[in-house]
């Protein structure tokens, strides 16, 4: 019974130590990474220039620098308003500076993506949390 309790146990703490460092297979992302990564997306969904691109990268990159920053002051934080609405001022922001850059049409089409990309989201487990 004793050799019983001890595999269970054992069982247990490996199952748990193998799900916390495979993290269902996600990938954390630095926010270079990030904002290189989605502006090469955006260069071909959108068809940016080169110019368009290189000004587009920079923002993305201040933008995830500040959610960044946003997340780890919101780390415990019980206010889920409060949260929403620095997220909302955070969003806003970012489409301010993303209209500079982009034409009209790009812009139209980027908030389309950026509505499927959220909608997919929702979809799957743990996304879209509102």
């Amino acid at each position: 019974m004793k050799r019983l309790a001890f595999l269970l146990v054992a069982v247990l703490i490996g199952t748990t130590v193998a799900m916390a460092q495979n993290r269902g297979g996600q990938r954390q992302f630095d926010p270079e990474e990030m904002a290189k990564r989605q502006t090469e997306q955006f260069k071909t969904e959108l068809e940016l220039n080169d110019t368009q691109a290189e000004k587009m990268e920079k923002v993305l990159l201040k933008s995830y620098n500040e959610m960044t920053t946003l997340r780890q002051e919101m780390t415990g934080e019980e206010d889920r308003t409060k949260m929403r609405e620095k997220m909302t001022e955070w969003r806003a922001n970012q489409q301010k500076e993303l209209k500079k850059i982009l034409t009209d049409e790009q812009f139209a089409k980027y908030e389309k993506l950026m509505e499927e990309r959220r909608a997919n989201r929702r979809g799957r487990p743990g996304g879209g949390r509102q």
